[in-house]
């Protein structure tokens, strides 16, 4: 069995959930009852999953908090596992179109 690396959870949520289904994190922060910039955030990959939305998540995905909550450590492990060597990485230039 081939394990992957862990995924953050904005992707998970931007790929699996939000595009399949045509939501925007607009409409989703609307149904949550949470500002539009977290999901966006999360989405955009910029910030984590909280207690708070992994709950808020579980509840109108049909999951779990504990879903949401293990992709987060997973990928927290997989961060700290890499340490300092992420620091020397520089990000490539984007192409001017």
């Amino acid at each position: 069995m081939v394990k992957l690396p862990p995924l953050h959870p904005g992707e998970v949520l931007r790929e699996e959930f939000l595009q399949p289904l045509g939501l925007t994190a607009y409409a989703l922060a609307g149904k949550l009852g949470v500002p539009r910039t977290r999901i966006e955030r999360i989405a955009q990959q910029a910030t984590g999953i909280t207690a708070d939305t992994a709950l808020r998540l579980g509840i109108f995905f049909g999951t779990t908090a504990e879903f949401w909550m293990n992709l987060q450590d997973r990928f927290e492990a997989a961060r700290r596992a890499a340490g300092r060597s992420l620091d020397k990485i520089e990000a490539r230039e984007r192409a001017c179109a």
